[in-house]
């Protein structure tokens, strides 16, 4: 029984360890965003730089366990560029990229688009977890909630905002379990966004990012 408990601590430590760099990626912009109101991009680059100096660490940690030996100094910088592109993929992946099979139509791939970069990488990165997750709606213009009965809203984060992105989408909570849904609620909780379970046309979770303009807008 203690062997069996050791063994679950350890591969709860390596599991902790392998989704670190990742949570650190999408929190740290996120942070960046909501704590000093950096512009998107910037506090996308910056949370990648320090993703990158993490896994750099990683990688070093790990040579030094089987070497004995930490490299040279050529052998850091090489380490320095490979954990540079595996986060450059991995958030280049996250952020320009989204299969229409993860859409309730073809004509959500312009809305995607338009959503919010650091949105998109919480997006991209669940997707690979959660495979069947739909969008169900992007960005909107206030003419689409008369079209959808509902009031129209002066301030709402679908709208494209100032930068030009809309800094809200929803997803499908229909034909999918509840314990399903709560994990991808308290996911994009634990990133940083907000999140809100309604129905308004049809059940579903809103997630947005902070708008430091409308602090209260959903």
């Amino acid at each position: 029984m203690k062997g069996i408990l050791k063994l679950l601590f350890y591969l709860l430590f390596f599991l902790i360890l392998l989704v670190f760099p990742f949570v650190l990626l999408i929190r740290g912009a996120v942070f960046m965003h909501e704590t000093y109101q950096w512009i998107s991009w910037a506090a996308l680059l910056a949370s990648a730089g320090f993703t990158t100096l993490l896994l750099m660490v990683y990688f070093t940690f790990i040579y030094g366990r089987f070497t004995g030996v930490l490299g040279k100094k050529g052998w850091f910088k090489r380490r320095f560029w490979i954990s540079m592109l595996v986060v450059l993929l991995f958030a280049g992946q996250g952020i320009f990229y989204l299969s229409v099979d993860n859409m309730k139509d073809s004509a959500l791939k312009k809305e995607y688009t338009q959503l919010h970069p650091i949105l998109r990488l919480g997006i991209g990165t669940l997707v690979m977890l959660d495979r069947d997750m739909i969008i169900t709606d992007a960005s909107r213009v206030p003419e689409d909630y008369t079209k959808m009965g509902l009031p129209r809203k002066n301030t709402s984060l679908h709208y494209r905002q100032k930068d030009g992105f809309a800094y809200a989408v929803d997803m499908r909570t229909n034909g999918r379990s509840e314990f399903r849904n709560k994990l991808v609620q308290t996911y994009f909780n634990m990133m940083g966004f907000n999140t809100l379970r309604h129905g308004g046309t049809g059940d579903h979770l809103h997630i947005s990012l902070h708008n430091h303009k409308y602090p209260n807008a959903i």
